[in-house]
């Protein structure tokens, strides 16, 4: 492996604290949201420390409560009487009244808008743009969900006449939801599975992601104000002490979850009654990305560099292998580094720095163990600094030639590390997707139609995206986003993720003149929610 030509400059030891730069409210106290009330927990607590080193300690930015098994517990059964076994008042209440809490809670956020991108800086190091995106995202993806609904309510509100029968089908909802989310987006991927889980009319229970836990804190008296008691409940602490006993109790209705495999299996069959539990499943991911021969090489580069590094590579739709076909490969590997050693690094709010501190304790170390791998295997690092760190800071390492023996060709790196993989027929890169355990995405470099459709038709079953030209990504909110083999369980998107926490259902009898009178009542009366042919504007 070659040697670092250069280290990236020192950031911590300049920093000077500014009150403009902090977030602006305190986080002593450890809270969390039980029965519609901010609760101040008493027991004990985890400091919530920054990845940004202030004389050279990490900055402790609050604290974030440890609950017990009986906290998580209480937390379930004010859940499971807000649902009612389907009786209570959420689950019953009209589509547009769970509508019109989750705008007044849309109205709500928006003045927290600073406070809540400051403390994704803080926590997570997330540049200022990145985090002023994700919340403005998570705002639209609620807007866009409600619009969703409104369209899903209003074609199901009407009566089916077929064969003799009458008939409405409408969707409801499941029962208790356990939501978590992953730290990388915090905000925007929880509420991708809250926020649908309560329009369909789910009572919720919430656990923050390891990092990224305070915003959850800001966000507690908007909760409690906008939902009625136990539809919506937080816990947090270590997670067999709190999620465990949630998930072994069999009370749990739907597990929504996006973070490891291994953790996904955990809780699943944690469940005693595994029939009866319905998954929402994000789990891990190997994008790759496919340089053909005939590829626009400097797109190939800028698409890539991107897709790998943005947010220093934590992202499960990152670009975390790159195979590049042998006659392009060496001049592909050049130009990916010659952008990677552009890339800015710093301290999240100062302008244009793409490259910030990782937010998990230890994750430097990790990856420099893979780079160092790879090394004794034949990789070298090609991009000057690659692969130096300071603290909690990692520089972006571009590995070429790897080979898919090695380690970092295998696992979820989740950092700002590329193996660039050469290959002489594209049959060699669909096996390697054939054999790998997980599907979520891929990306085709390529101009020859005939070429690009070759790998197109074999790909799209092995992975849930394929894009052309472009780097793997989530968005648009309204294109289907799901994975194959151990990637993912279930489907998200705007309209996905209402169908996916709902079920259908219907009320059915033959068209008789009496069944038509009292259907005819239950209307024109507003008698029932579920029988109405109210339109939502």
């Amino acid at each position: 492996m070659s040697t670092l030509v250069a280290s990236p400059k020192p950031i911590f030891d300049q920093i000077h604290l500014s009150r403009d730069l902090l977030p602006q409210q305190e986080y002593t106290r450890p809270r969390y949201l039980l029965e519609g009330k901010v609760q101040t927990w008493a027991g004990e607590a985890s400091e919530v420390a920054s990845p940004i080193f202030i004389d050279g300690q990490r900055f402790v930015l609050g604290r974030e409560p440890k609950l017990t098994q009986e906290a998580a517990l209480e937390a379930l059964r004010s859940a499971t009487r807000a649902y009612s076994q389907g009786r209570g008042f959420w689950p019953t209440l009209p589509v547009s009244e769970r509508i019109r809490a989750v705008e007044h809670l849309v109205r709500r956020m928006r003045a927290l808008r600073e406070e809540a991108v400051r403390l994704l800086m803080w926590e997570i190091a997330k540049t200022r743009l990145d985090a002023e995106t994700e919340f403005d995202r998570t705002i639209r993806y609620m807007e866009d969900t409600v619009h969703a609904l409104k369209e899903i309510d209003r074609a199901g509100s009407r009566f089916v006449v077929e064969s003799g029968f009458v008939a409405m089908i409408r969707r409801s909802p499941l029962g208790v939801s356990l939501c978590m989310g992953p730290f990388n987006y915090p905000l925007n991927e929880t509420f991708g599975l809250l926020i649908p889980a309560l329009l369909m009319g789910n009572t919720v229970i919430f656990k923050p992601p390891r990092f990224g836990v305070l915003i959850y804190q800001l966000l507690l008296e908007p909760f409690a104000e906008c939902f009625p008691p136990g539809v919506l409940n937080s816990v947090s602490g270590d997670g067999e002490t709190v999620i465990g006993p949630l998930m072994r109790g069999g009370e749990i209705d739907i597990l929504a979850f996006i973070g490891s495999a291994r953790v996904g299996a955990l809780l699943k069959s944690a469940h005693p009654r595994p029939n009866r539990l319905r998954s929402v499943l994000g789990l891990g991911a190997k994008n790759a990305a496919i340089v053909l021969a005939d590829a626009d090489l400097d797109l190939a580069a800028d698409e890539c560099t991107a897709g790998a590094f943005s947010y220093n590579g934590q992202r499960c739709t990152a670009i975390k292998i790159l195979f590049a076909q042998r006659q392009v490969a060496e001049e592909c590997a050049a130009r990916l580094a010659a952008r990677v050693e552009a890339l800015p690094l710093g301290l999240p709010w100062e302008p244009e720095v793409r490259i910030t501190p990782l937010a998990e304790p230890g994750k430097p170390e990790w990856l420099r163990s893979l780079v160092e791998a790879a090394g004794s295997q034949g990789a070298r690092v090609i991009n000057r600094g690659g692969g130096a760190s300071e603290r909690s800071l990692y520089y972006p390492a571009v590995l070429y030639p790897a080979s898919t023996n090695m380690e970092i060709c295998s696992v979820e790196q989740f950092g700002p590390v590329l193996p660039i993989v050469p290959f002489d027929d594209p049959g060699e890169v669909l096996d390697w997707m054939a054999a790998s355990s997980v599907g979520q995405q891929c990306s085709i470099f390529g101009r020859d139609p005939r070429a690009v459709a070759d790998l197109i038709d074999p790909l799209v079953n092995q992975v849930c995206r394929v894009n052309l030209n472009s780097q793997c990504q989530r968005g648009p909110d309204t294109f289907p986003f799901g994975g194959r083999k151990d990637s993912a369980e279930g489907t998200l998107s705007v309209s996905d993720a209402l169908r996916v926490f709902s079920i259908r259902s219907l009320v059915a009898g033959k068209a008789t003149e009496g069944n038509q009178a009292l259907l005819s009542r239950l209307v024109s009366e507003r008698l029932s929610s579920f029988v109405s042919t109210d339109f939502i504007f």
